[in-house]
């Protein structure tokens, strides 16, 4: 067995069956990438395992110590209390047991590529940049950071060569993905595509889809789900956590 931490990938989970099928095949991609790493996966609510579980697997089998990596694209309410506290709760009984947390996977460049690579699967070229507008579509949030986040995320993948890239949200912030693409359509943009800044499919990917298809979007990417670009991001903040752990929150029962 490697001596490295293991690595606990924690979802948010859904009741929707394809947003566990695509963590599992996006953890699944992150293994064939490491292979030595042990890589688990637990989910908040849902499905199962949940973190609890996951750990207590992990330390019957003789790991002892994790990095857990939340599933998320922003920093918000589940980074900053839900998935800690159930770290904490289960590190207090587990005698032993070292957790450090790594970094959420956003802001990062390698997610930008992953938008453009789901935005040349939906049928964009190169050549269509400069005369496409794109709504960066996300879950939306409460918390003001992780909305500042979004919208320095369009910001920069503006400056990559799209002429036009507006922030808006499935729920809790606005605008709403129809409201964006309309705006950006009366603006004079004649083509207008939707790039889902999420990870799996599930509730607020389904109304980001009917968003866009309510206001006439040219063009909907997939959500970025296994894509290389994800799978390579979740191994950096796994080493960033995993060699430098003065620097990160340390649980240790």
């Amino acid at each position: 067995m490697s001596s490295a931490p293991a690595l606990l990938v924690i979802a948010h989970g859904s009741r929707d069956p394809r947003h566990a099928e695509t963590v599992h095949a996006l953890t699944g991609r992150a293994r064939e990438l490491r292979p030595g790493l042990r890589v688990e996966t637990a989910f908040l609510d849902f499905n199962t395992p949940s973190v609890g579980q996951a750990l207590s697997a992990l330390y019957l089998s003789g790991v002892r110590e994790v990095v857990a990596l939340p599933l998320l694209l922003t920093r918000a309410f589940h980074a900053k209390s839900d998935i800690p506290a159930a770290l904490a709760e289960s590190a207090s009984r587990l005698p032993g047991l070292s957790v450090r947390v790594a970094d959420v996977l956003g802001p990062s460049p390698l997610l930008l590529g992953a938008l453009d690579s789901r935005l040349t699967e939906a049928g964009l070229t190169p050549a269509d940049r400069s005369t496409t507008a794109v709504v960066l579509a996300s879950a939306g949030s409460t918390d003001p950071e992780a909305i500042a986040v979004i919208a320095e995320t369009a910001r920069e993948w503006r400056h990559t060569g799209w002429c036009a890239v507006r922030p808006a949200f499935a729920s809790a912030a606005l605008p709403r993905t129809e409201d964006a693409v309309r705006a950006l359509r009366a603006e004079g943009f004649e083509r207008v595509a939707v790039a889902p800044y999420v990870i799996a499919p599930g509730r607020l990917p389904d109304r980001i889809a009917a968003g866009a298809e309510a206001a006439g979007a040219d063009v909907l990417a997939g959500v970025l789900g296994a894509a290389p670009e994800l799978a390579t991001l979740l191994l950096r903040r796994y080493d960033a956590a995993a060699s430098a752990p003065a620097r990160l929150p340390a649980l240790t029962a």
